[in-house]
């Protein structure tokens, strides 16, 4: 539903000047990098001096495969770029393979143009304060950095220099895949008696405020030269950008630090720029987990303990000195703690003082989406995704009636599906009655989706929609990362958590291939007794108590693949 513009005063220079303001405020307590002193460098088996040149197929697949977002500074639109693609295709891959061995990136693909976003719909749009600005690149520029991305990242992975804590941006993983890492060893540590604080730091524009001196120093220890490092220089300097708000675009601005947003290779180097953070948290007993910015600390300790306070104090403060020196500004004030008391142990609250600054512990945080509550309930959680849904599902049936059952069924599935299938696997092994909201949930979706009354029965319409029953839902997606995992696709702290099943005595299933159950191993990605390591998960679905909710949650096979 399509809302008019609120009025308001501010202009495409003011969110310029508003935008700038911000980040030199934040580079102004900083003291310049040292230009002769610079980090050791570490001795590789082999190293990067230059991007190789790509074939026109390459070429091909990287335009074709690409999302046709189309910017503003582009001259044609993206989709039609890639239909006639082929008739262009020399003069692509001799631009792309021109900057690729000159190790240049033309000017005309550094600049970007930035669009005002209102950080939530409740904020007052008259406040240029409750804006965040959404950089739009060309595509032409983007597809020069997937050329670059996929022979910067094989290299970093052939040499093991990327942070296996680090889930931001790489195949395979995603936030679901981070949260289940830091759900599981909460769990784990409740399971052994001990209590847990998790940490969420926030960084305040991180992605602007990195120094592009310390940057280059990192990626010239990480083995990055000659033309590549060229490339990756030439990439950050001399980048601009205009604000466009409504009808008016303000005048250009330069970017003298920071790694473009929206960018395809920005979130990677903002990884390798704050690798070496990973030692810091360490060095003090604790253990942690990224995504992008986004970084989670997790100290799990006995409930004698009366030294976590200080211990996660000292930490803090080696975090704060480390941002400083890399010119990342951590926002304590809304930097927040979650103390999770272990079994059987007492809650109490916990705070911490670093800087000046306290940091108390809530009931509950919001991570990666998720929120997550101190008994790991994900109650709350639950209660938000079913007030979004319903939400949603109000404003589509006010305008079903303009709607075609087709077009229904996409937006329920666009807006309502989608945020039921979001990190659901999260909920594995919660009994029926936690998840029962979100059933009724689905079932109002598909009943509006036929366009039918509140009491009609569910079951044909899931059935006719092939949609899964929510609980059925969580339990194939479980069995798709086990599956992951098993086969070595999924990411490496998740196949850690995948024991194989060791047999006390000799016997014909012991070269099956199979896997603990639940209970025997704390396996944490599925209720599910048997798993074949090899070919399709075999599943024997173990025993669980469900309660009666009016709804059959049986339906028979079918033949399609179910949607995620």
């Amino acid at each position: 539903i399509l809302l008019p513009l609120p009025p308001s005063s501010l202009s495409a220079d003011d969110f310029g000047n508003h935008f700038e303001k911000k980040a030199d405020d934040i580079r102004s307590s900083f003291a310049k990098p040292n230009d002769t002193a610079g980090p050791a460098h570490t001795a590789l088996p082999c190293a990067l001096t230059s991007f190789s040149p790509l074939s026109p197929d390459e070429i091909s697949r990287l335009v074709t495969a690409g999302r046709p977002t189309t910017c503003p500074l582009d001259p044609i639109p993206s989709s039609l770029l890639q239909t006639i693609s082929g008739d262009l295709l020399p003069y692509l891959t001799s631009l792309i393979n021109s900057s690729l061995t000159a190790g240049y990136v033309p000017s005309v693909f550094k600049r970007a143009r930035v669009a005002p976003l209102l950080k939530k719909p409740t904020l007052d749009p008259s406040d240029i304060n409750n804006y965040r600005p959404v950089s739009l690149l060309s595509f032409l520029s983007k597809t020069l950095e997937r050329a670059v991305l996929g022979q910067l990242s094989c290299y970093l992975s052939q040499n093991d220099l990327l942070d296996p804590n680090q889930s931001g941006f790489k195949t395979g993983h995603s936030t679901e895949t981070a949260l289940l890492c830091v759900t599981e060893a909460l769990r784990t540590a409740k399971a052994n008696s001990l209590s847990s604080a998790l940490i969420l730091l926030d960084l305040s524009a991180a992605f602007d405020t990195v120094n592009h001196q310390i940057l280059l120093s990192t990626l010239s220890e990480l083995g990055i030269s000659g033309a590549a490092h060229a490339w990756i220089a030439s990439y950050l300097t001399g980048r601009s950008y205009q604000v466009a708000w409504r009808e008016s675009v303000s005048a250009p601005r330069a970017l003298t630090t920071g790694v473009p947003q929206g960018s395809v290779l920005g979130p990677l180097l903002f990884s390798l720029y704050t690798k070496s953070l990973g030692s810091v948290i360490s060095s003090h007993g604790l253990s942690y987990h990224c995504y992008a910015d986004d970084t989670q600390l997790i100290f799990s300790f006995p409930p004698s303990d009366n030294q976590v306070a200080n211990r996660i104090s000292a930490c803090l403060a080696d975090i704060s000195v480390w941002m400083t020196a890399h010119h990342l500004k951590l926002n304590l004030g809304k930097t927040e703690l979650l103390f999770l008391p272990g079994k059987d142990c007492p809650f109490h609250d916990l705070t911490i003082t670093v800087d000046n600054s306290l940091v108390s512990s809530s009931q509950s945080a919001k991570n990666l989406g998720v929120t997550l509550d101190n008994t790991l309930s994900f109650s709350t959680n639950i209660k938000a995704v079913t007030r979004s849904c319903r939400f949603m599902l109000y404003n589509i049936r006010r305008v079903r009636p303009c709607l075609t059952q087709e077009a229904a069924q996409v937006l329920v599935q666009a807006l309502v599906i989608s945020r039921l299938d979001y990190c659901n696997s999260l909920l594995a092994g919660l009994p029926a009655c936690a998840i029962t909201p979100l059933q009724l949930i689905q079932n109002a979706a598909a009943r509006l989706v036929f366009n039918l009354p509140k009491f009609s029965h569910v079951t044909p319409l899931l059935r006719s929609l092939h949609w899964l029953p929510v609980e059925a839902r969580i339990r194939y997606k479980s069995m798709v990362l086990a599956y992951g995992a098993v086969r070595g696709t999924a990411p490496l702290y998740l196949q850690a958590l995948i024991r194989p099943y060791t047999q006390t005595r000799a016997l014909r299933s012991s070269t099956s291939g199979l896997l603990p159950t639940s209970e025997e191993a704390q396996f944490p990605l599925s209720p599910v007794k048997t798993v074949r390591c090899s070919g399709t998960p075999m599943v024997e679905q173990a025993p669980s108590r469900r309660q009666d909710s009016g709804v059959n949650h049986h339906l028979p096979e079918t033949p399609e693949t179910p949607p995620l």
